[in-house]
């Protein structure tokens, strides 16, 4: 009988006691000083039949920002950091200065870095599952936000693993990332990049 009480005890305890919080995603996702991995990108958009797609490398190094090459169907490098968005020209970066890009330069950055603090300034945020499959579900709080997304989905391990974008007139992003390493060597190019 004791040990019947003390199981029906832990179970109910257990998604108190194992509860996997918005705080516990960020400190998962901040853990690495570098994430280095393969991307797929597929855009899917109402008036095509077949998604866009493209394919490259990124990497994410903590508090310096993102380098992403688009390697398939042609080669592009964007630099993504906290002072704006940079193309690479060939021999320089070129800084990209658009109306609106600080939002998207803090929404891109805090998906894939985990801040939520960031992200729940425009979003309202949900999120469910525990450290090894967790997904993290953002409906648009803002007015700027509420023109462009229905809502974007985040899903993931250790690191962040895939992420939807859901857009107001039907379009939709698919972003897959794999092949992820986490505090490995960065190239000397890259360090540059991101300095």
């Amino acid at each position: 009988m004791k040990k019947f009480l003390t199981s029906v005890l832990l179970l109910a305890l257990s998604p108190t006691i194992l509860a996997f919080s918005q705080q516990d995603l960020v400190t998962l996702l901040q853990k690495p000083q570098n994430t280095q991995g393969q991307f797929t990108q597929q855009r899917f958009l109402k008036s095509l039949n077949k998604p866009i797609q493209t394919s490259g490398q990124f990497v994410l190094i903590k508090e310096q920002g993102l380098l992403w090459q688009t390697i398939k169907p042609f080669a592009n490098q964007l630099r993504v950091k906290t002072d704006g968005i940079s193309q690479w020209n060939g021999k320089t970066w070129v800084k990209n200065d658009k109306l609106g890009q600080s939002e998207q330069i803090g929404l891109f950055l805090g998906l894939l870095s985990g801040d939520t603090n960031k992200l729940a300034e425009q979003f309202n945020l949900t999120l469910q599952g525990n450290a090894q499959n967790w997904q993290l579900v953002l409906v648009p709080s803002s007015f700027l936000m509420k023109q462009i997304f229905e809502s974007i989905e985040i899903r993931g391990d250790n690191v962040v693993k895939q992420i939807e974008l859901k857009e107001k007139q039907g379009d939709r992003t698919l972003i897959n990332f794999t092949q992820t390493t986490i505090n490995q060597p960065l190239t000397i190019s890259t360090q540059s990049a991101l300095q």
